[in-house]
This record gives C-alpha cells, structure tokens and sequence, in this order.
C-alpha cells in the first residue's frame, strides 16, 4: 500500500517514512524502498564525502515526472537526532543539514531527497573550502569532448602540481575536483580557478570556453568555476540523479577518461554491486593542498 509507513532501526534510531511503493521513476520501476535501499547501501562509501557538509536537498515528493524543491532550511518534523549547522546569509541565517550518519542519508531519501548537493566547504569553517570544483559542462551530448576536456585540465593541473580526482555528475559532463587546505577563502580560490580555466581555454580556443553565456559558447564546452563560492554547492558523489535511468554521480578513475566506453550515466542506481565492487578513488589524493604554490607556477605559465 502507497499510504503504508515503513520503520528500519539504523545505527540506534527508529527511521521511518511513508509510502514505500511510491513510484520515484515510473519508467524505471524504481520506488522510494529501492532508492532508500540504495543510500542505505552505498552509504559507508558516501558518508566521508558528505560529513560535516552542508547540504541542499533535491526532493521530488511526486517522483521525478512531478514538482520538485530544492530546501535548504532543516524542516521541523525532521528528528532531533539529524545533526544541523545554522550558518548566516545576508539577511539572516540559514539552518543546513549536516549527513554524518547512515540513518540521516535513509532518512533523508525516504522524505524523497533523490540528490543531495553539498557545500564545498565544511560547517566549521564554511567561507574556507577544502574542495575545488570545475565543473565541465558541453553545449550538446559529444561525451567525447568532456573526456578530453577532463585530459586538458588533468594535465593543466598537473603543471601546477595539483592533485586531482575526477567523477561523472549523472547528468551531460563531469567534474573535476582538487582537495585544498582550507587556508583560502573562496574568494581566492575562484579567482584561481577564474585563472587556470582563462589558461586552459586560451590553449583550447576552439573547443573550450570560460564564457558564462550560453548564446556566446557555440558548440565549445563551457569551463564552469561557479561553484566555488560561499552556500553554493555541487552534487555529492554517489548521489541519485533525477533523470530517467536513475543515474548516479559517479567517482571513476583517469584511466576511465581515457576510455571511450566512458558515458555521462556511466553508473546507475541498479549498478549497486559495481559501485560496491570497487572505489575508484581509493588512491586518489586525501590531502588538501595550498593554492599559493599552484599561484605562482600558474602566473609563470600565464606569462
């Protein structure tokens, strides 16, 4: 029965919710259980990248044919046990969820957060990120020209000596994500990032392009840096997409770029046993750098 409620016992609580049949992605077959299934699951590969993180949660209580909401202010009726930040805006605050358990994330999908984005940086020092996102976004579906955007930017950052990790979002491109220190404010890492992707497009001027405007891009593949910025947030990984197929935003490896069998929904909610399997990011660098190194080999490329 939709209107039946459901309890699971994670980690000392009692997580409920409602309508387990209920239909997420109606062409897929997919329900609230399999997707609550899948966050319980994949979960202890997921917490480390959403601990302590802000979080914005992409609900869609209809599934995806229906509404949808982004919310960032913890409800009320969420349980005294989901751990919370309250962080200021410009006109007040805001109260964000934080995720750092197994029963928050099951909890979290059966109030039918399908994605759930996160903040770049962490409660405790929120304008200080220790991730910097660039976020590789085409004009079309040419996947072939988001790998060998990633291999143009890998091999940029690598120039500058910084270490880099790369993932699918789930949706057309990918992102390409370096771990920081968490010395610099975000002002200074965008002004960074603002810098090295002027560089890269500068090389690539045909195929890529730092240019905001989607009517100014033609068929380039946009570098996209506005991520790194204060409350803004990226799609975690491992996270549910809300499009058909139930894609996930998948970590891979750059062996992986290298591959043409690479695609945009290259991993899928059904591909639990794969996404278990193995991490692609098992070796991939933990320690966050400082940008002032990466600063000054930056300005001597630039020259």
């Amino acid at each position: 029965m939709t209107g039946a409620k459901k309890s699971i016992r994670i980690g000392g609580h009692a997580v409920e919710y409602s309508r387990p049949e209920k239909p997420l992605f109606p062409d897929d077959g997919l329900t609230k259980a399999d997707l609550v299934a899948y966050y319980r699951r994949i979960a202890p590969r997921m917490l480390p990248h959403l601990r302590g993180r802000p979080l914005m949660l992409e609900r869609h209580p209809d599934g995806i044919d229906g509404g949808a909401f982004m919310q960032k202010d913890l409800p009320d009726h969420f349980p005294d046990w989901v751990h919370h930040a309250e962080l200021p805006k410009s006109d007040g605050s805001v109260t964000y969820v934080l995720c750092d358990d197994t029963a928050t994330l099951v909890y979290l999908a059966g109030q039918a957060c399908i994605t759930p984005h996160r903040f770049l940086s962490k409660a405790d020092r929120p304008d200080h990120p220790d991730r910097l996102v660039f976020d590789l976004d085409p004009s079309g579906d040419d996947f072939a020209l988001v790998r060998e955007a990633a291999r143009q930017l890998h091999t940029l950052l690598e120039e500058v000596d910084l270490p880099s990790s790369v993932m699918t979002t789930g949706s057309r491109g990918l992102h390409v994500i370096v771990p920081l220190d968490r010395r610099a404010p975000f002002d200074d890492v965008r002004a960074f990032a603002r810098d090295l992707t002027g560089l890269l497009a500068a090389r690539h001027p045909d195929t890529l392009t730092t240019e905001a405007r989607k009517k100014a891009r033609g068929d380039r593949l946009y570098l996209d840096i506005q991520r790194n910025a204060y409350a803004q947030t990226a799609v975690a990984p491992y996270a549910v997409r809300a499009r058909p197929g139930a894609p996930v935003a998948a970590p891979v490896t750059w062996d992986d770029v290298e591959s043409a069998e690479l695609t945009a929904d290259h991993r899928r909610l059904a591909d639990i046993e794969e996404l278990l399997a193995e991490d692609p990011w098992r070796d991939a660098p933990r320690r966050g750098r400082s940008l002032a190194p990466a600063r000054r080999r930056l300005a001597a490329l630039r020259r």
